[in-house]
């Protein structure tokens, strides 16, 4: 979503279970810096109005209220510097690295569907410096997108073009142990991969550790609703959730989904893994997550 942009016109309260394995509210003095049950995984900017605009120091705040993890989608475009200090800074506080995005500049806009060796190129270039920048950060998982549904080929011509593709990333990132987990999106009907079983299957068919599925919560209960029941369907290729209610993708308990029962679920399944402005929707996304997260 170019690609997702979380603060926009306000905060927009989109956080992640950093792998496969963090709100009581937090003016409770038993619950304020309490490490969460569930590795959940803020953003950059999401707590930009506590703790500035600086990354390091937004980690740092995370960190103090209780997340254990962080995620980044644009880290492949931050300097190989920044790359280091904030692998260093994780590493210090004992902090998991959520995804960062497999994006190679272009890729969201072109299509692996396609079958294209340059799209393929520039997919497998990606993947490799994907690699480096994951060592630097200590990072396992890097989020993937097939690309745009191709209207001048069968779906299946295109699942093939994407297997082939997703089984040339996963010889990449195999050897250094990273997971590449694919994201069906809502944003718009032209993207290829929509929902949790197309996702399945195409992992079922590359057969490897590093191609998996990110559940996205947001965009699945959209696309697909019933999302209990097809996480069990699907949970042997997920590796990855991201949370956002809906409508409008903020914190959970602002919309439709029950996320107090989905992190329950989740819990009990052995995984580890904001309508409202400035410093006010911040507490009120760190108050959402104390409230759902398991007792």
């Amino acid at each position: 979503m170019k690609r997702r942009n979380f603060i926009k016109g306000g905060l927009m309260a989109t956080t992640a279970f950093a792998g496969v394995s963090g709100i009581s509210f937090p003016s409770k003095a038993d619950a304020a810096g309490k490490p969460f049950k569930l590795n959940y995984a803020p953003h950059d900017g999401m707590f930009k109005s506590h703790a500035g605009a600086d990354f390091m120091d937004q980690i740092r705040f995370m960190h103090d209220q209780g997340f254990r993890a962080v995620e980044d989608n644009g880290m492949l475009g931050r300097s190989v510097a920044d790359q280091e200090r904030i692998g260093k800074l994780l590493s210090d506080l004992g902090m998991t690295m959520g995804v960062f995005v497999v994006d190679g500049g272009d890729n969201w806009k072109t299509s692996l569907t396609t079958g294209k060796q340059e799209f393929k190129d520039t997919f497998i270039k990606t993947c490799k410096q994907s690699v480096e920048t994951a060592k630097r950060v200590q990072a396992k998982w890097m989020t993937v997108v097939p690309g745009y549904f191709e209207r001048k080929l069968p779906v299946e011509i295109q699942t093939a073009n994407v297997i082939d593709a997703m089984k040339r990333g996963a010889e990449i990132f195999e050897p250094h142990g990273l997971v590449m987990v694919m994201e069906p999106l809502s944003d718009t009907p032209e993207l290829f991969l929509r929902d949790s079983y197309q996702a399945f299957m195409i992992c079922k068919a590359v057969n490897s550790p590093s191609c998996k599925i990110l559940f996205d919560m947001f965009h699945m209960q959209r696309n697909e609703g019933n999302m209990i029941p097809n996480i069990t369907l699907c949970w042997d290729e997920i590796a990855y959730f991201q949370i956002g209610d809906n409508p409008g993708r903020n914190e959970p308990t602002t919309g439709e989904v029950n996320y107090k029962n989905i992190f329950k679920f989740l819990y009990e399944k052995g995984y580890k893994g904001n309508s409202k402005k400035d410093k006010e929707g911040e507490l009120a996304v760190i108050s959402a997550y104390r409230e759902c997260d398991p007792s």
